[in-house]
């Protein structure tokens, strides 16, 4: 019996990917031929035997073979009737289960429907006597043994192998529907028991069960639609319009019981999402989130669909079953922190699947309980727990706190109060929550509300050195950032720059403070709390130039000069140290400390330009000054004291002002070019930052100043071709996409130049070859799109006509070597491909080559050609190719987004990046 499990095993389960699929195939004929002797020794043995030794060495034998048998030996044997009469023995019970779970699961049309049902309904009659409808199943299992345990577990993976490809057959006459839904009442009780596999196995089938009853109920408007979910392939006439809606109708009210229940459930499991910081420690003390669990992010996500289906299912019975679980919480009955947490992340969950009306009246009473709770439950636990779920709640509803100003202001002041907490991450959960309101309701700060003297913005900064007293510098600044998307909601410049004057206040006054020190002393600025207080100001600058974009104009330009100054001291005292104390100088915390100013200066300078919007004049009368303290300073320093900022700064001015730079970028690559490659290119590890930033400012110069690249030297030119081919080659994935971004905008931007020719007579062929060496290598997959786009360039250019010198070389071969280049090119790349592939023929190797310019004109057709030659090679074909088709995979993605976007609620109101008509 164990030859005969592991010889299936070994043909079927372990030779994926070993065995050609002909192979696999000959084996299970030949096997099936023989497979009667087996099927009647293993009969004879569960028959005849009193050894339960050999009786579960037999069960698991056929366990092993049940997927793949012919059907007849299945259903037209005693093998069916034998497993049940061995399932109540409890030294049988899980083999035979396991055995019944592969025949519940295999589905091969309606022919033996007979059999599956009686199958169940014999089954039913049996678990009803092992384990009776009315056990507590999640406390049976706690309590029971290994062997019990993973009963349950095997009950489940049956319910839900059976469900999904036989429910249909139940829903059929009263006895099965009555055997139907004692079976789901059975897998809701499984659900409720405590272990994540099982969870999983339910929560797997439930999420199936009810989008298939949710897309039934959608398209009921669409009666084509709903036929092909019925699986009913055929025209509809208008009198069968009728009769499938009541289909539907009676199939909803069939499920209404079960489904009500496991809203419930989803209700009282629903797992944590990602916005909430706050959790219970195995000691059972609240404390601060350290890492967050992809598992329950996975959970989540699948629950709160599910849930949204639900909800959409029945709108009425989700908001009751929410309501009386949240009046049991506010009476104590059931007060938990574990029952008020699923509790308030089942309601955050169904924000948007509600009409508008329906979810401020269940808002209403749910915020207003929440905040009730708050106020007469005492312990900072318990206030820590209830202030959490209160800011995830809220965080959900932008649409209701858009309506209801009374209830935004209320909450608003409630996070303020929370500001104040110093429970652990209540307070970034605070600053968190604001900043997600403001941004969706920013309008409704900056008007005069009804019964108010003034905005709220107004009466805000009135209070602010109040409300951040209590916060760390990383909150502050989230809530500075806050308050700019509060200020660029105002419409008035002079009211916005006086709000922005107000804002800026406390830090410009510190600032002005250390500048006025400084220019008596500088050593004042060397002190390490002073450069802590700069490193301070400047990230508190960063938030709100990133909220604020254009409108930061006039705080900017109050502290431009000075920053540079200090700029340009700090970044002194950087090289001076390490000049001095040799590499090891620039590990120190002071050191450090000193580049992080550099950096944040940079990072500030950089976001506003980003942000900035159609103000070139801006641009130009920042760049200048920069050019020496910046630039200069760039090429002055040592390697290890360079910032690699400085790159991504003139990356993104050039992106934002494009040819207005023109006459600069000669500069530019004078400061930064030849020192940054020589940086790069002794290996492929040192300096990541600065690799990649170096690439993203050649693309940018690439793209938008193209032609001051024609002012270099041939050998400055071979110098950024030679860091393009570098780049590509890197197993560094982003590194290698930017060059490849880098190299087909070169070949773009040159083919419609004067220099087309020369260019390419210099760098076709490397360039072809270079990417062939990655394309083939398997250590560049992720790349496959970007090569494809690139080699399709490349064959079109050549038999295009654009080039009209020969690109051979022709004082080696003469003129008249080749008729033409695409001539030259064909010769040139199956030379090619035959040295890399020795293992395959000249005549597979002059196919693929000639189907390359055959497909040119055609991006799908030549990027299958090429993915085809690469499977089949024997490189590739014992690999995981699946980078070969992200494009397909992205595009799939795509479409499940606009099908979520289609359903109210799937994707959550507050991750639409809309402006929400914040009106």
């Amino acid at each position: 019996m164990a030859i005969l499990k592991l010889l299936s095993e070994e043909v079927f389960d372990f030779s994926r990917g070993e065995m050609t699929q002909q192979k696999i195939k000959e084996l299970k004929q030949s096997l099936n031929s023989e497979f009667r002797l087996i099927h009647e020794l293993c009969l004879y043995v569960l028959s005849i035997s009193q050894r339960p030794e050999l009786i579960r060495a037999t069960l698991a034998t056929l366990h092993a073979f049940l997927s793949w048998i012919p059907l007849g030996y299945i259903f037209e044997s005693p093998l069916l009737d034998t497993l049940l009469n061995l399932f109540p023995a409890a030294a049988y019970r899980n083999l035979a289960l396991q055995c019944l779970t592969e025949v519940a699961a295999l589905n091969f049309g309606d022919f033996y429907d007979a059999q599956f049902v009686k199958l169940y309904t014999f089954f039913m009659a049996q678990l009803q006597n092992i384990l009776p409808p009315g056990t507590n199943i999640p406390e049976a299992y706690a309590n029971g043994s290994t062997e019990e345990q993973a009963f349950i577990q095997n009950l489940a993976l049956f319910f839900t192998s059976f469900y999904k490809s036989h429910i249909r057959v139940l829903e059929t006459t009263p006895e099965n529907r009555a055997a139907l839904l004692m079976g789901l009442q059975y897998l809701i009780s499984i659900s409720y028991v405590d272990d994540t596999e099982v969870f999983k196995v339910c929560l797997d089938y439930w999420n199936a069960l009810v989008s298939e009853l949710f897309e039934a109920h959608h398209s009921s408007d669409n009666p084509a639609a709903t036929a092909n979910v019925m699986g009913l392939q055929i025209p509809l006439l208008s009198g069968m319009v009728d009769g499938l809606g009541s289909q539907i109708t009676q199939r909803r009210q069939l499920y209404a019981g079960p489904m009500s229940k496991l809203r419930m459930l989803m209700i009282c499991r629903m797992a944590k999402p990602e916005e909430v910081l706050i959790v219970e420690d195995e000691n059972g003390n609240i404390v601060r989130e350290t890492m967050k669990d992809n598992d329950v992010l996975v959970q989540y996500k699948v629950m709160r669909e599910t849930l949204i289906y639900l909800s959409h299912l029945d709108h009425e019975d989700t908001e009751q079953q929410m309501l009386k679980k949240l009046s049991k919480q506010l009476n104590g009955e059931d007060w938990t922190w574990n029952n008020l947490n699923t509790l308030c992340w089942a309601i955050g969950s169904i924000s948007g699947s509600m009409m508008e009306d329906q979810e401020n009246r269940f808002l209403v009473t749910v915020i207003r309980d929440l905040l009730n709770l708050c106020e007469v439950t005492k312990g900072k636990d318990n206030k820590a727990v209830i202030a959490s779920n209160i800011m995830y709640v809220v965080g959900q509803y932008p649409r209701f706190l858009r309506a209801h100003w009374k209830f935004l202001k209320t909450v608003v002041n409630k996070l303020f109060e929370f500001m104040h907490e110093t429970h652990p991450g209540v307070q970034d959960m605070a600053c968190d929550t604001f900043l997600k309101i403001v941004q969706k309701c920013k309008r409704k700060f900056v008007v005069v509300q009804v019964g108010e003297a003034e905005p709220f913005v107004s009466e805000l900064l009135t209070g602010l050195a109040t409300t951040v007293a209590d916060l760390q510098p990383h909150q502050i600044h989230t809530f500075y950032e806050s308050v700019g998307h509060m200020i660029q909601a105002e419409s008035d410049p002079q009211k916005r720059d006086e709000y922005l004057q107000r804002l800026m206040e406390l830090p410009n006054q510190k600032w002005a403070e250390i500048i006025g020190q400084a220019r008596q002393s500088v050593d004042y600025l060397k002190d390490q709390d002073v450069i802590r207080t700069v490193l301070n100001i400047m990230q508190t600058n960063t938030s709100v130039a990133l909220s604020l974009g254009t409108f930061f104009l006039p705080q900017i330009s109050l502290i431009f000069l000075d920053m540079l100054n200090v700029y340009r001291m700090y970044s002194e005292l950087i090289s001076s140290s390490i000049a001095e104390g040799g590499p090891f100088a620039s590990k120190t915390s002071y050191v450090k400390l000193l580049r992080s100013v550099k950096r944040e200066t940079l990072k500030l300078i950089e976001t506003f330009v980003d942000k900035a919007e159609d103000q070139p004049h801006i641009g130009k009368q920042f760049v200048q000054p920069m050019m020496d303290p910046i630039l200069g300073d760039y090429a002055r320093n040592v390697p290890d004291a360079r910032e690699s900022e400085v790159l991504s700064l003139f990356a993104t001015i050039i992106n934002k002002y494009r040819g207005v730079m023109m006459e600069d970028v000669p500069r530019i690559f004078e400061a930064v070019f030849a020192c940054t490659l020589e940086m790069i290119t002794k290996n492929f590890e040192d300096y990541p930052e600065h690799r990649l930033k170096f690439f993203s400012l050649l693309h940018a110069i690439a793209t938008y100043c193209f032609r001051a690249l024609f002012a270099l030297s041939s050998q400055q030119l071979k110098l950024v071709m030679d860091s393009i081919i570098w780049a590509f080659r890197h197993t560094e994935r982003n590194i290698a996409e930017t060059g490849l971004y880098l190299l087909l905008e070169m070949l773009k931007n040159f083919q419609i130049s004067e220099f087309c020719n020369q260019f390419h007579q210099s760098y076709f062929l490397t360039v072809e070859q270079e990417i062939f060496a990655v394309l083939t290598d398997t250590f560049h997959k992720p790349g496959f799109k970007h090569h494809v786009h690139i080699l399709q360039h490349l064959f079109c250019l050549v038999d295009s006509g654009a080039l009209t010198q020969p690109l051979w070389d022709i004082n080696a071969l003469g003129l008249t070597a080749y008729p033409s280049n695409t001539a030259f090119v064909r010769e040139y790349t199956i030379k090619l491909l035959g040295t890399s592939f020795p293992n395959m023929t000249v005549t597979e190797v002059t196919q693929f080559v000639d189907g390359l310019f055959e497909s040119r004109n055609d991006l799908s057709s030549f990027k299958n050609h090429i993915r085809d030659f690469l499977v089949q090679s024997k490189e590739f074909s014992a690999q995981d190719n699946k980078d070969l088709y992200a494009e397909e995979a992205a595009a799939q993605r795509e479409r499940e987004r606009q099908r979520m976007l289609s359903i109210p609620g799937l994707i959550a109101p507050s991750e639409l990046q809309d402006e929400m008509l914040d009106t």
